[in-house]
């Protein structure tokens, strides 16, 4: 009798985890969510921690910590920048880049010898920094020559 009971407690969590889960995120305190509902259209910022969505509602997280973009060259006097994500600008980022998955952004590309890698949110911010036109959600924190 005890085996059964564990067994449908156990059936019961699974069951419940395959609904809820895919409907649930988490956002470490250096990330920023945004979600967006398809239904809808309503587009808003989420909140560190647990986040519960419906499952028509994708959710989009972008790293906050500062990182550092160069353009790949061979010579060694052009410039990298340290840059961040400007969280409180999320809505003219989409309204610039558009709402997607920004870390699969380019994923596929494989880019042989060369250190800088073309991918995600690091390579969107790096356009957007050496763009002649300032964005409102990107700061640039430094202007520096690699050694």
């Amino acid at each position: 009798m005890k085996k059964r009971l564990i067994a449908a407690v156990a059936i019961c969590l699974a069951v419940l985890g395959a609904i809820y889960f895919p409907f649930l995120n988490y956002l470490e305190p250096t990330e920023f969510g945004m979600a967006r509902n398809w239904v809808s259209g309503e587009l808003w910022s989420q909140k560190q921690g647990w986040n519960v969505t419906p499952p028509w509602t994708s959710v989009a997280r972008i790293d906050t910590r500062p990182m550092r973009v160069c353009v790949t060259t061979a010579g060694r006097g052009f410039n990298c920048k340290l840059v961040e994500f400007v969280p409180s600008a999320y809505k003219e980022f989409v309204s610039t880049e558009g709402f997607y998955y920004y870390w699969w952004a380019n994923r596929i590309s494989v880019n042989f010898g060369y250190d800088q890698e073309y991918r995600g949110v690091k390579d969107l911010l790096r356009g957007y920094a050496y763009s002649i036109k300032q964005y409102p959600f990107v700061r640039v924190l430094r202007d520096y020559v690699e050694p």
